[in-house]
């Protein structure tokens, strides 16, 4: 599990941030990102000691006002990822959703201006969930890194399979097309391969196994721990918005005792 800090001074150029970003990938010592939602938690972030800081669509989209599913304004996003930035002296990746319906080079443009240097990108419509063709995701993935490369501009790409989520057939079908759709994202510049909801451990490691690159999982009840998935030969493992999910469950619990007449803090111990 990554949580050296040695790497987040890396540089403050954003094309030595990307490769600091992407040689933290190591299979078996899996990057954590416990995924942010304001320049706050991004903060909090980077004084418990991690080296990168990762937004979650599904936490920033509630902090902004809008639900999850391209809901915000591309304009709004990118604002807010632009602040995180700023408030972080740490390499930073976007969760894109699908790119806003954005055009490679004004996607790539629109990120860089932020100084974020690495982004998810998903392969299924954020309105109907439907899956998007794979080999139209190949291509569309080469067209953002070919962009990329002509703005003179490094970015990490996680290319999202959400085969697990969105889906047809069996569990083994499913497992299968995850693997081809990885193995074209990757060939088509990708850095990692985010296969969302992927959970069981076996089918982990042969997704790993077979994919040919770095694999994140996402950290959830029911997935293997963080030690055993880098045992399984994972390079980074996200959160999600399981971080801002459970801040705003806690939340809940603080007013509902205010509400109450109750103090909403715990006693310290002892």
């Amino acid at each position: 599990m990554t949580t050296d800090h040695s790497l987040s001074t890396a540089t403050s150029e954003p094309n030595a941030g990307a490769a600091a970003l992407r040689a933290l990938h190591v299979p078996g010592s899996p990057l954590v990102l416990p995924n942010v939602w304001d320049a706050a938690s991004a903060r909090a972030v980077t004084a418990a000691g991690f080296p990168v800081v990762a937004t979650g669509s599904a936490a920033v989209a509630p902090a902004l006002g809008y639900a999850d599913g391209e809901a915000t304004p591309a304009g709004v996003m990118f604002d807010a990822v632009a602040r995180i930035v700023r408030a972080v002296p740490v390499p930073v990746t976007a969760d894109l959703e699908r790119g806003y319906g954005l055009a490679p080079a004004e996607l790539v443009e629109r990120i860089a201006a932020t100084g974020a240097v690495g982004f998810n990108l998903e392969d299924s419509d954020p309105g109907t969930g439907a899956m998007v063709d794979a080999g139209e995701q190949a291509d569309y993935l080469a067209a953002v890194r070919a962009a990329a490369a002509g703005a003179g501009v490094d970015l990490v790409i996680n290319a999202r399979v959400d085969t697990f989520a969105h889906g047809e057939g069996s569990p083994r079908e499913r497992l299968a097309e995850a693997v081809e759709r990885g193995r074209r994202y990757l060939r088509a510049g990708a850095d990692c391969v985010y296969p969302i909801l992927l959970a069981e451990a076996e089918a982990i490691r042969t997704l790993v196994a077979e994919v040919g690159g770095p694999v994140n999982v996402l950290f959830r009840p029911g997935v293997p721990s963080l030690a055993e998935l880098g045992e399984l030969g994972v390079a980074r493992v996200s959160f999600g918005h399981g971080l801002h999910a459970a801040a705003q469950a806690y939340l809940a619990t603080m007013l509902e005792a205010i509400k109450s007449g109750r103090s909403p803090y715990i006693p310290s111990a002892g």
